[in-house]
């Protein structure tokens, strides 16, 4: 019975992400408003079925990689659109889901994982990502732009500009190693080079 009762609240955490993930997949991609137009509120935590979604993409095709990618878009585009009940409410479900990914969780994954944590206020989350990245390729410019975002929310203003400086040094040696996270990822790194940049 105990060990029943400690996988419990990941089979719900599994369970909340599958049953939600075919909806917001369905959504497409771009930013739904707080008050879906169907007067569902995504704040009071309550999503419409996805069968209410026609066409909307099968999750069981997808990989645990997959989704989580999705809801890391997602949970993106509404914070850069100030959209804090919707990030709210999807934040849980891209937790659980980068949690779950077990040894999945690379590089590129750490620093969505991270990202994550960051925008939602789980700051100890996103310090300990960007410690692990760091820790395997110690001049990651994700890694260390996740640093500086993180300690910059914190309010360190010393550790943020160490981050960022270290950011600009390792910057041209490892655009040149082409990593596929840096493609992935090119937006953030010319958002990352102006905030390091900015840093006096």
């Amino acid at each position: 019975t105990d060990r029943r009762t400690q996988y419990v609240p990941w089979g719900v955490a599994a369970l909340f992400v599958v049953a939600t993930g075919a909806y917001l997949l369905g959504r497409g991609d771009s930013p739904a408003p707080a008050a879906d137009p169907g007067g569902v509120s995504f704040a009071g935590g309550s999503a419409p079925a996805a069968a209410a979604e026609p066409g909307a993409p099968d999750i069981n095709t997808m990989s645990p990689r997959e989704r989580a990618s999705r809801l890391y878009d997602r949970i993106m585009r509404y914070s850069e659109a100030g959209m804090k009940d919707s990030t709210e409410f999807f934040a849980p479900m891209a937790m659980a889901s980068f949690e779950m990914l077990g040894a999945d969780l690379d590089l590129d994954a750490r620093y969505d994982y991270g990202r994550v944590a960051s925008e939602t206020g789980h700051l100890d989350i996103a310090a300990a990502q960007a410690d692990t990245i760091l820790s395997q390729a110690p001049t990651h410019l994700l890694g260390l732009s996740l640093k500086a975002r993180t300690a910059a929310k914190r309010g360190d203003a010393g550790a943020t500009k160490v981050a960022w400086q270290a950011f600009l040094r390792a910057l041209d040696a490892e655009l040149k190693t082409s990593r596929p996270e840096y493609q992935a990822h090119a937006n953030d790194i010319q958002t990352a080079t102006a905030l390091a940049q900015g840093i006096k």
